[in-house]
């Protein structure tokens, strides 16, 4: 399976190394408008091999370039991108109906776990305990909250018997407000990532972690979401299809 990386910043230069060194694909080229040097390319357009799948690490500036060539060709393409608008991603469900599409806030399989179990502890617990969601990441990460942070609080509401109302940080005197889901951002130094979700109840408390040690954990995801879309139909898939859950 010939596989294009775009994006040639940190993640996409570890995804193309896993690629390289995974017999079950044929690396082909990054994408990187502004990069050079081998294996470099502006644009998906200048390479010369066959395309069968996209793995994209960049920018949402990327994105109409990168669906467009995906649904003109019907390549299979995995989205790891974060800070999208809500248009943006509108974007992205429209396009699945036009070739096969991952579409995740993170590759990590084990993240994605976590947002299950998330999601079933918010449905058996919620109502009688309080919610905090707190990610931690390196002082380079551009958005905040992260876009995982967004995935646990989306897996919480999904399974919460109530309506939540999410509250970005604290700040003031206001004392906590039944059914508020707490998103906390820290950055700082070379944190990799680190989610946690609490739920806090009477004389109880539960916390869940999820701490990615490398990159690796994202590059691992990675490949295993665009072998899952190989073959597959049209249509927008999760890392939770990828894992069969």
């Amino acid at each position: 399976m010939n596989i294009a990386v775009y994006g040639a910043g940190a993640m996409g230069r570890l995804v193309a190394e896993g690629l390289i060194e995974d017999n079950r694909f044929e690396f082909v080229g990054m994408i990187d408008r502004r990069g050079s040097g081998e294996d470099i390319y502006e644009t998906l357009d200048s390479i010369s091999q066959n395309i069968e799948g996209i793995i994209d690490f960049s920018h949402p500036g990327n994105l109409d370039e990168l669906l467009s060539f995906a649904k003109s060709r019907q390549i299979p393409v995995l989205i790891a991108t974060t800070g999208f608008t809500g248009e943006e991603i509108e974007k992205i469900e429209t396009a699945a109906a036009e070739t096969p599409v991952i579409f995740t806030y993170n590759t990590s399989l084990g993240v994605n776990l976590l947002g299950e179990l998330v999601k079933k502890m918010a449905g058996a617990l919620g109502t009688d305990f309080d919610i905090e969601i707190i990610e931690k990441h390196h002082n380079k990460k551009l958005d905040s909250p992260s876009g995982t942070a967004k995935f646990l609080l989306d897996k919480v509401a999904e399974g919460h018997k109530e309506e939540l109302s999410p509250v970005y940080g604290r700040n003031g005197m206001a004392k906590r407000e039944r059914n508020e889901v707490g998103v906390h951002a820290v950055r700082g130094g070379s944190i990799v990532g680190e989610h946690s979700v609490i739920f806090a109840g009477e004389d109880e408390v539960i916390e869940i972690k999820h701490e990615a040690l490398s990159k690796k954990v994202f590059v691992r995801g990675a490949l295993t979401g665009i072998n899952f879309l190989k073959d597959k139909k049209n249509g927008l898939y999760t890392m939770k299809d990828v894992l069969g859950l």
